[in-house]
């Protein structure tokens, strides 16, 4: 347990922080959840308004640093990938 004073708001710091970095963390996560449910049965505007949140919640974690900025780079490749893949599999459907 924290001693000085000092160390006791560090502590309240840390966990008002981690608090915080746990909601952001959790609406980047379940954006990328409605992603993958919008490509199993959308049409493509619920899959294109998915993704947009998907990127603006992954951008918004790399920018406050709860995630790395290069796994932000690569998770937004990956939505953008199966987003691509299954927009062209609709548009050739139709």
């Amino acid at each position: 347990m924290a001693n000085s004073l000092s160390s006791k708001k560090r502590v309240r710091q840390n966990a008002k922080r981690r608090l915080a970095n746990r909601i952001k963390s959790s609406a980047m996560k379940t954006a990328l959840r409605k992603v993958e449910t919008s490509l199993e049965g959308g049409d493509a505007a619920s899959i294109s308004a998915a993704v947009k949140l998907a990127y603006k919640r992954i951008d918004k974690a790399a920018r406050k640093r709860i995630i790395h900025p290069n796994t932000a780079a690569r998770r937004k490749a990956l939505v953008a990938r199966n987003a691509a893949k299954r927009l062209e599999g609709t548009a050739r459907s139709a």
